[in-house]
């Protein structure tokens, strides 16, 4: 219970901060059922579960996975065959006891090395948060809808910890910013020009997998970019196993059996915020340290995501991947902002969408400044 109280008294400072970014944001709500949550909240460690993840040769196949993942994007992209430059290398995770065992990488660590997961160290609980979520997104892996960024693709996979099973046949929700720190889908006060109505109909950077009988789903994605108040961060949600698929390949389930976010080390993000279209982003930075959600993630969990560079620079993208551990019997509804339909995209007029029925506004608030040019 130690760390819940001192995430509880770091994030009440943070959430004053917040809120000067966020007009009109009910932060002090939000905190309250954060603190309410995390009291009866079950942190999903991995770590027994390595050793039986290991005789099942789930670690091996991830490994060859992720090195046959690399290497076919580095062709698609006509990349050059090279050794993998750099792979997630800080030492700790906001000064927390989060180690990465990855510190020291050079051109001669082994492929092996670089593409395993230390699953002992990967969980997530869920987060109370379900920001700008929107119902009726399409089943597909390309999310960017050829808006720019630094090409991200992401292998996420999901275990259950109480079984130590991979969980296949699950449906994921994935959806983030785009490289400005605007969603699309969403018309609200704050996130990018509030008057352009079109926005309701942009799809950009959301998407749905199903994952594989090896309990994983990719997608291709940029970085997302930053908003005042949050760092850079992508979301996932995973629905429960009887989900309804429509005849056109969407999804409008409202259950979900995860909702977590994923983040991204501060080195990485420093030198993709120098580049285009993000060095274009007038939002206020927020850095990982700064950001109240990713103390109290990090405080039970490592949410960061693991990467390689696959050429010379961050501009030639990233292959990315994390394990994440989900409780399979526990469903909970979440009330989507939005629903993207036959007719485009429409409102459902309760904010940014959050769990039910308590009615939890977005973490970190909505992105607050311009839009980016983009024409969808």
């Amino acid at each position: 219970m130690a760390f819940r109280h001192a995430s509880l008294l770091i994030f009440l400072f943070l959430f004053n901060i917040l809120t000067l970014g966020h007009p009109g944001h009910d932060h002090k709500r939000e905190a309250a059922e954060r603190a309410a949550y995390l009291k009866g909240a079950r942190a999903r460690s991995l770590s027994h579960c390595s050793e039986k993840l290991r005789v099942r040769g789930m670690q091996q196949r991830s490994i060859e996975r992720r090195q046959a993942l690399a290497n076919s994007i580095r062709i698609k992209r006509g990349l050059p065959s090279k050794p993998y430059l750099k792979a997630r290398d800080v030492d700790t995770v906001l000064a927390t006891s989060h180690h990465s065992n990855l510190t020291g990488i050079t051109l001669d660590t082994p492929e092996t090395t670089i593409f395993a997961d230390n699953s002992s160290c990967v969980l997530q609980p869920d987060s109370v948060e379900g920001p700008y979520y929107v119902t009726g997104e399409s089943i597909r892996k390309n999310v960017t809808n050829g808006q720019p960024g630094v090409p991200l693709t992401v292998d996420v996979q999901i275990v259950d910890p109480t079984t130590c099973d991979i969980v296949p046949n699950v449906y994921m929700d994935f959806w983030s910013a785009n490289a400005t720190g605007v969603y699309g889908g969403v018309v609200a006060t704050g996130n990018g020009n509030s008057n352009d109505a079109t926005n309701l109909n942009s799809t950009a950077f959301r998407g749905i997998q199903q994952t594989d009988s090896e309990g994983v789903a990719q997608f291709e994605t940029v970085v997302p970019g930053h908003y005042t108040g949050r760092t850079n961060h992508l979301h996932v949600l995973t629905h429960t196993t009887n989900t309804t698929v429509n005849v056109n390949g969407t999804i409008n389930a409202v259950t979900a059996t995860h909702v977590g976010q994923i983040f991204f080390d501060q080195d990485l993000l420093t030198q993709v915020e120098a580049t285009t279209p993000y060095n274009t982003n007038t939002q206020n930075i927020t850095t990982n340290a700064e950001d109240a959600w990713l103390i109290q993630e990090a405080e039970s969990s490592d949410p960061m995501l693991k990467y390689v560079l696959l050429g010379d620079s961050v501009e030639d993208g990233l292959l990315g991947w994390i394990t994440i551990g989900i409780d399979t019997t526990e469903v909970r509804t979440v009330a989507a902002a939005g629903n993207y339909g036959s007719d485009g995209g429409s409102s459902n007029g309760n904010g940014s969408g959050g769990f039910a029925p308590t009615g939890v506004v977005p973490s970190g608030g909505a992105p607050t400044g311009t839009s980016a040019a983009f024409k969808l």
